[in-house]
């Protein structure tokens, strides 16, 4: 170890009331801060989030109006829909040009790299940020919110939480649920480095929450 690293170190361990080789203390208990919200403020501050960050909230009244707002937005064009089950409480895995039931990664990719539209449920949702919550796995393959240039979430209203803080306290391992958990907080957007805002660049440039009260 150079001099100048080691003189570094010492002086990050002094300013910590720490000696060179002794452990760290342990880490404090994790507190969550959780807000009791009931389900409507939950679900129009999801509204009021999610439009701020330029994404196209729907809220609708029972499973029967969601699979009509889907079958206008779709309006002829092809979609891939997860296997979600209640997609198919919805109804929505029966319109036309949709393609669902995939098991195959292969046939996945293929369909949603030619669908106008990919549409998923959600395991949870954030009303503080307007984040969709995805754990992926065979009934919600995260390549279906990722790939193609629109993303339609349509989420049962109780699956609406206060915060991330809530997600953690009911899940707080998700790694034993899911090979990856996926937070999808508005449309893909990136800037280069003169700060030129583009969407769409890393993943669907337009992003429907569809909010099944």
């Amino acid at each position: 170890m150079s001099d100048s690293r080691t003189d570094i170190l010492d002086r990050v361990r002094a300013a910590l009331g720490r000696k060179p080789g002794q452990p760290p203390q342990p880490l404090p208990p994790t507190v969550f801060q959780t807000r009791n919200l009931p389900t409507p403020e939950r679900v129009e501050l999801f509204v009021q989030q999610f439009a701020k960050l330029n994404g196209k909230p729907v809220r609708v009244r029972g499973c029967a109006e969601a699979c009509s707002v889907v079958r206008d937005l779709i309006n002829g064009k092809t979609a891939v829909v997860s296997n979600a089950p209640f997609l198919r409480e919805c109804g929505i895995t029966d319109l036309a040009g949709v393609q669902t039931g995939f098991t195959a990664r292969d046939e996945l990719s293929a369909a949603c790299a030619t669908a106008d539209f990919g549409i998923t449920s959600a395991d949870f949702a954030l009303a503080d940020t307007g984040t969709f919550v995805m754990l992926s796995s065979p009934k919600e393959a995260r390549l279906i919110s990722l790939l193609p240039p629109v993303h339609i979430g349509v989420i049962p209203a109780n699956s609406l939480l206060p915060n991330l803080d809530e997600l953690f306290s009911r899940v707080p391992k998700p790694a034993d649920l899911s090979s990856s958990m996926v937070l999808i907080t508005g449309p893909s957007r990136t800037a280069d480095i003169e700060q030129i805002l583009v969407r769409g660049v890393h993943g669907p440039g337009e992003i429907y929450a569809i909010i099944v009260e």
